[in-house]
């Protein structure tokens, strides 16, 4: 009778919002925790709301029963074909008063709001920190867990959030247009190119405050200031060897499950590491881009070049003459 009559006598104590089932409160009280007990065991993903895990796992099915009979792409239920046939109607019927910003999905328009309140309503029990939407606290309790649910097929690296997946598997099939002017290296993002441009200035914005020690990028930082604190939270399950940041751990993880996924369009040979791939095309390509000031010897890599450079050859005298 309930559903007829819209009342919603059910209220969540974290956040106020009301429902008309019992079940229905049980299954958003999970949304506070971060609980996700229904777990996908095609891909990994989990979820709060059994409705949800329902139409994901459809998902999987490859059945796509509802059709647009604008553009016949197809669904697997029928709220994702709603939202699709808004995007032929450009509708957008859930206004924000703040700003005026308007939403397809009910969904993203509530967290939207949330935004200009303030509230946050979804708390880590690590940490404190708080979120305002479910979603964005199980991304950041994966920063205490270690957790990667979401792995690319091509070459195994591996991401906290699906959207960070999708972009990654996209750049397998992109085009590398953009192109560094001062050594060729070639990305599919400008935003990769901006970057590796700071790798040909001196200039290192990110300082650590207890050494000194400065890097062109924020998430070098962060990782270089664990060392200070010796802090090492993810740890190897098959040799128990810990690392101070989850990208560590996952070159590391290579050695054991025997994944190379840098391999040479030349001759096909694979690699762990990037550095250790380029230096092998260079095997092909002839090219020794590191010489020694002294004598001249060029070399594929920096690590022979370094050694070169630790000979006692290729010291000048003048270094092992006494100071006056």
């Amino acid at each position: 009778m309930r559903s007829h009559t819209g009342e919603k006598r059910y209220e969540c104590n974290e956040c106020g919002k009301t429902f008309k089932y019992p079940a229905s409160l049980q299954g958003h009280l999970m949304t506070h925790t971060g609980e996700r007990p229904y777990l996908c065991q095609q891909c990994g993903k989990a979820f709060s709301c059994p409705k949800y895990f329902r139409r994901h796992v459809r998902t999987h099915s490859g059945v796509k029963r509802y059709e647009c009979t604008l553009c016949e792409k197809a669904y697997s239920c029928s709220l994702s074909l709603r939202e699709h046939v808004r995007t032929h109607s450009e509708e957008r019927p859930y206004e924000c008063k703040e700003c005026g910003k308007a939403f397809r999905h009910p969904r993203y328009f509530q967290r939207h709001v949330r935004m200009h309140s303030g509230v946050k309503p979804y708390v880590c029990k690590e940490c404190g920190k708080a979120y305002s939407s479910s979603t964005s606290l199980q991304e950041h309790v994966r920063s205490h867990t270690g957790e990667r649910p979401f792995e690319c097929q091509q070459c195994g690296k591996a991401f906290t959030r699906h959207s960070s997946l999708q972009g990654h598997v996209r750049a397998h099939s992109l085009e590398k247009r953009y192109e560094c002017t001062q050594c060729g290296k070639a990305f599919r993002w400008s935003s990769s190119l901006q970057k590796h441009v700071r790798t040909h200035r001196e200039e290192k914005p990110y300082e650590c405050q207890q050494c000194g020690k400065a890097f062109w990028y924020p998430a070098n930082l962060r990782a270089h200031v664990k060392t200070h604190t010796e802090e090492r939270p993810y740890e190897c399950p098959h040799c128990g060897k810990a690392f101070s940041c989850h990208s560590s751990l996952q070159v590391h993880a290579r050695k054991h499950n025997g994944v190379k996924p840098y391999e040479c369009k030349e001759c096909g040979k694979a690699f762990w590491y990037p550095v250790n791939l380029r230096a092998h095309v260079r095997t092909h390509t002839g090219e020794r881009p590191y010489e020694c000031q002294q004598c001249g010897k060029a070399y594929r890599c920096p690590p022979l070049y370094a050694r070169t450079l630790l000979r006692p050859s290729s010291v000048p005298k003048s270094w092992a003459e006494p100071y006056e």
